[in-house]
């Protein structure tokens, strides 16, 4: 009798020990690695960690230990496909997804042959990593070896591409025989077609979806109601919410909450109210996203009013309830609607997370507390990149450059890795703290420690660094480098710098880039009129004030817009 056979025996007809069968039976309920490594020693001590059906078992109920199982499987001297797709499976859904690569290529070498389960898994680790080229490698394999007509492996391919961006690839995948496509493949085609913001796409796939007779999931809906909302047509929301009520999936509390988005970003705040008074039984992501939809249509009373009915229900909120209300409020400067909060967030005992901490620190600082948004994030127990970029932004804001510098600095030194938006932040602080050399530093150190590609908004602080400091040259060599070169903004930026140091010269130069960019924007000519006066070329500046009222008949309705600005008294 084969080694083979005698294991497929002893499963069907239990021929095994009952202390033997007890491991197995244990090894389905351990959830710890301590539980599972004294599983492990006594499948040691009885002599069965030779045996493949045992450690396949001790493998796969280590899956969400990585370590732990990678350790295992080093031990194993000839360890089977299904060990193999094993620790696949465990690496793609760990920390560690680029590390399933290796292993794939083990398999391969070994000279094993593959099944849909090892295209999967590592497929997914691909998407997971965004390992573009990997990914299109193994895509060749899959076809080589034709596995490519297992539905399971093509819809991993195809939600491969699309949250790669691919959404090209994904959509030629998709048409190659089409009749090989199910439910999950449409749905995974209209997901990728959202992640790359195509709503109109999305509802012809739809509509084809329905008319080749496949009754749409919760799934599907969810992306249409995704695009509707993008695309802004109410009609089109109440009409899917009319089919997903004859569908039955108004059942569904995502359903729901996504139907309350598009009628919210519609303008319809009352009819998302409707649906949600008439859900029996809410969650908290459907309480926030209605505080949400309040906060951002400025209806910010009752957006708090929902808060207090939140508590009568019970309903225990989270970080994420009061997010969009606290930027909200950040936007008005209402302090007293903050302070309602934070007396909020400590009668509810809620954690100062990430999420929480940032819009506190955020709209404290908007609101021109600082120093109560510093001690918030220094009581933070998690920050993040979003954390630090706001507290430094708020030193930015406030004009103390310095400060925001020194906390640039401790952010490195304290092992968080700033962002794009991070150095947008401390440019704009060295800009209007007038830090030439530490901003010139900042500058560099984005591109060459960090290998970011700075964009528009990067250069822009940097031509305004260098203009308030007179270094209009310098400033203007750096708009001539750039990636992007009609970005009007910056050479307004360098034209405003010209004004306050009466540079004729190289505002005439700029002035007439502005020209031929068809920007007849008249702050242009203001600009370029108040260098004159400043270089004390009034004839000049006169005939430019001439210039600019003859550009403000010319445009249609040349009315001003009225400003208007507010402010908080006793609350």
């Amino acid at each position: 009798m084969t080694q083979a056979l005698a294991l497929r025996l002893g499963q069907r007809f239990n021929l095994w020990p009952p202390e033997n069968s007890k491991l197995v039976s244990l090894l389905q309920f351990c959830k710890q690695v301590s539980e599972i490594s004294q599983i492990h020693g006594s499948i040691v001590k009885t002599g069965l960690d030779h045996n493949p059906f045992f450690l396949s078992k001790l493998l796969a109920s280590s899956i969400h230990h990585i370590q732990y199982a990678a350790s295992i499987f080093s031990h194993i001297q000839n360890p089977n496909l299904f060990m193999f797709n094993t620790l696949l499976r465990a690496y793609s859904i760990s920390g560690e997804p680029n590390k399933a690569f290796l292993v794939f290529n083990d398999l391969r070498a070994r000279g094993i042959v593959l099944d849909q389960f090892s295209f999967i898994t590592t497929l997914k680790a691909c998407a997971r990593e965004l390992a573009i080229e990997t990914g299109q490698g193994i895509h060749g394999v899959v076809v080589r070896s034709g596995h490519g007509g297992f539905i399971g492996v093509k819809n991993t391919l195809l939600h491969f591409y699309c949250v790669s961006g691919k959404i090209e690839d994904a959509h030629h995948l998709f048409d190659e025989f089409p009749h090989r496509n199910d439910l999950v493949s449409w749905n995974t085609l209209m997901g990728g077609y959202l992640h790359v913001s195509q709503p109109r796409v999305i509802v012809d796939l739809f509509r084809q979806m329905c008319r080749g007779g496949f009754q749409a999931s919760v799934t599907s809906v969810l992306h249409l109601l995704s695009a509707i909302g993008e695309l802004g047509s109410y009609l089109g929301g109440e009409s899917v919410h009319g089919y997903c009520i004859k569908m039955g999936f108004c059942d569904s509390l995502h359903v729901v909450t996504a139907l309350i988005d598009v009628y919210a970003k519609n303008g319809e705040i009352e009819l998302a109210r409707r649906i949600f008074d008439g859900v029996a039984v809410k969650d908290v992501v459907l309480w926030n996203c209605l505080v949400d939809k309040y906060a951002k249509c400025g209806m910010v009373e009752e957006a708090v009013a929902l808060l207090r009915l939140m508590r009568l229900e019970r309903t225990k909120p989270n970080s994420s309830t009061l997010a969009g209300l606290l930027s909200a409020c950040a936007a008005s400067g209402s302090p007293s609607i903050g302070r309602f909060i934070m007396d909020y967030v400590e009668e509810e005992k809620l954690v100062l997370d990430a999420v929480l901490g940032t819009a506190l620190v955020d709209m404290y600082a908007k609101c021109g507390f600082l120093d109560k948004a510093l001690d918030i994030f220094e009581s933070m127990e998690n920050r993040d990149v979003k954390s630090w970029t706001a507290m430094i932004s708020g030193y930015g804001v406030h004009g103390e450059a310095g400060n925001a510098l020194r906390l640039f600095y401790r952010m490195e030194e304290e092992g968080c890795r700033p962002n794009e938006v991070t150095f947008l932040a401390v440019l704009s602080a060295c800009s209007h703290g007038g830090l030439v050399r530490e901003g010139v530093w900042c500058f560099e150190s984005m591109v060459r420690k960090y290998g970011f590609v700075p964009e528009v908004g990067h250069y822009g602080c940097m031509v305004d660094l260098l203009g308030r400091a007179g270094l209009l040259e310098e400033a203007h060599r750096l708009i001539e480098s750039l990636p992007v070169k009609s970005d009007v903004s910056a050479w307004r930026a360098l034209l405003s710098a010209c004004r306050v140091f009466g540079y004729v010269a190289l505002g005439e130069v700029v002035q007439r880039v502005l020209a031929e960019l068809n920007d007849d924007h008249p702050t242009n000519a203001m600009l370029l009129s108040g260098t004159y006066a400043i270089a004390g070329r009034l004839h000049d500046s006169s005939n430019m004030k001439d210039t600019v009222e003859e550009q403000m008949v010319r445009k249609e309705n040349p009315v001003k817009e009225a400003g208007l600005s507010t402010i908080e008294l006793d609350s």
